[in-house]
């Protein structure tokens, strides 16, 4: 039972320790996300249809 009270007390003092990230921190954040995931998305579509074309010339 020591050890329980101990445990909840650690993690009580780690949860203090959080640093939370601001409001525009997480909306500057998401925005790059977005932005790198769609410029991921035309990358992979360019080479998609690159390799498509030449598939196709070769059969």
């Amino acid at each position: 039972m020591k050890k329980i009270i101990e445990f909840i007390k650690s993690v009580r003092s780690e949860w203090f320790k959080i640093v939370w990230p601001t409001r525009d921190t997480v909306i500057h954040t998401t925005i790059m996300i977005l932005v790198f995931s769609g410029l991921a998305a035309l990358f992979f579509f360019i080479i998609d249809s690159i390799l498509n074309a030449l598939v196709n010339w070769i059969f």
